[in-house]
């Protein structure tokens, strides 16, 4: 029996509930907030959708059936709940998603928790030009080295189209920081 399917036994038991919920959090907080924060860009947001994602797996686990991987459907969650939060922040701020996602760049800047040099800043000015479905393939591709059959469960897409996107993105990224 793999960890994973171990600590999914006792998260969908009663009696080790709690302890195996305290793994799953250590074992992927981490990864799961550089993810978040790869789409949300601010630490504070960051902090807050990690928090509901937990929370959403933890009232939600024993709806896991197993189909994918645990942490696939973790990434799902963390990915959707990104992308509620920029929503979230467009409609209050009446203003499009791709405006709160410049406006998120913007904020990056003057972000206490960014320690990224004038290169980073100019890449993540680039990944925030792209269409949001690109976005998400390149960070998951390019900054956590997912495999594209990893991408393929969490995001519900063929290979060959997360491919596909994944070049167009690097393209993209590369145009525009030779142009900037």
């Amino acid at each position: 029996m793999t960890q994973e399917k171990k600590l999914l036994l006792q998260l969908q038991s009663n009696s080790n509930r709690d302890a195996a919920f305290k793994e799953l959090v250590t074992l992927y907080k981490e990864r799961l907030y550089w993810h978040i924060r790869n789409i949300v860009k601010s630490h504070d947001d960051a902090d807050d959708v990690l928090q509901n994602t937990f929370i959403k797996v933890y009232k939600n686990i024993n709806g896991f059936n197993g189909d994918s991987k645990l942490y696939s459907w973790l990434y799902r969650i963390a990915t959707n709940e990104s992308i509620t939060l920029i929503n979230k922040n467009a409609k209050r701020l009446h203003i499009s998603n791709e405006e709160a996602q410049e406006l998120a760049l913007n904020n990056l800047q003057s972000d206490v928790y960014f320690e990224g040099s004038e290169i980073q800043l100019k890449l993540q000015q680039a990944i925030a030009t792209l269409p949001e479905k690109q976005q998400l393939v390149f960070n998951m591709k390019y900054f956590q080295d997912l495999k594209y059959k990893e991408l393929s469960e969490i995001l519900e897409t063929s290979e060959g189209a997360l491919k596909a996107s994944y070049h167009l993105a690097s393209k993209k990224i590369e145009a525009y920081l030779i142009a900037h």
